[in-house]
């Protein structure tokens, strides 16, 4: 991770459109099952809060990757429908489909911003809203208004403990490691929220 920190900072021309990439990929299904993005995402809030990067831009090439990632999954399942499903990779990741559309059952239009937290079925619940006939529309106002929220909450945790650290006085090393501990308590906290949604949705389901 730290390398990763590094070489941002020493490639800051192509710091925005690597950082729109992993967005993208983090959102994309098939891609998201392989590639989760989210530290070093998390990880872009330090350089933020450091000055490595500038702001506006950062979030700006964050959003339009979140965004058309999330918008070629629901193509996809809406071009394609349930008959995608037999097709690898995603005859391989079944139960994720299933715990996916389980939560789009249950929350509907909510499961697009709150999927977006969730790495469990983060990068399929806009695959099922397109095999479930979402009205394009309201996917699409879900979509990007989801993706805002969810870069700015990525980016927040490292800017805060990067200003902190500043003000506090840590070291580059010291400074690492509270953003490293940063990373690991909002993913257990992510898969612990997860869990109990997608629990709550199967339960509701089976009643």
């Amino acid at each position: 991770m730290a390398q990763a920190a590094t070489f941002i900072e020493a490639n800051q021309t192509w710091a925005g459109p690597l950082l729109a990439l992993l967005a993208f990929g983090e959102s994309l299904v098939f891609i998201g099952f392989l590639i989760p993005a989210t530290a070093m995402l998390l990880l872009a809030g330090t350089l933020v809060g450091n000055g490595a990067l500038p702001v506006v831009s950062t979030i700006l090439w964050l959003v339009a990757g979140a965004i058309l990632g999330d918008a070629i999954s629901y193509w996809l399942g809406r071009w394609c429908g349930p008959a995608l499903l037999q097709r690898r990779p995603l005859c391989n990741h079944r139960r994720s489909v299933a715990r996916a559309r389980l939560f789009f059952m249950r929350y509907g239009f909510m499961s697009i911003f709150l999927g977006r937290f969730l790495g469990p079925v983060r990068s399929t619940i806009p695959l099922v809203a397109g095999m479930m006939r979402m009205r394009e529309r309201s996917f699409q106002i879900a979509n990007a208004s989801s993706a805002v929220i969810w870069v700015l909450a990525l980016l927040a945790p490292g800017y805060l403990v990067a200003k902190g650290s500043a003000a506090a006085g840590l070291a580059a090393g010291e400074q690492m490691a509270a953003m490293i501990t940063v990373i690991i308590v909002l993913s257990v906290a992510g898969v612990w929220l997860g869990g109990r949604m997608l629990s709550s949705a199967r339960r509701r389901r089976g009643r």
